[in-house]
């Protein structure tokens, strides 16, 4: 266990991040999934902005790499665009 005040604060802060990170980046997830599986052009048409603005927002708070964030909505573009 720490030792001093500040660095027991630093641990509750901590954990409370972590939490935030976790259930950002699994909804995230979660949105990607159901993007990918979506067949219909419209609904994925839809669900493109949010799921890219979910993207923009872990990459801004460096929960994932702005690259990996824009290889994935380069991706999901290119997938969304090739629905019939």
């Amino acid at each position: 266990m720490a030792n001093h005040k500040s660095s027991v604060k630093r641990i509750r802060q901590d954990e409370g991040r972590k939490a935030n990170n976790k259930y950002s980046s699994r909804t995230t997830r979660n949105a990607l999934k159901k993007l990918r599986s979506t067949t219909s052009k419209a609904e994925a048409g839809e669900q493109l902005p949010e799921v890219v603005s979910m993207l923009d927002k872990l990459a801004k708070k460096n929960i994932i790499h702005p690259n990996k964030a824009a290889n994935l909505k380069s991706k999901l573009a290119k997938q969304v665009n090739g629905l019939a």
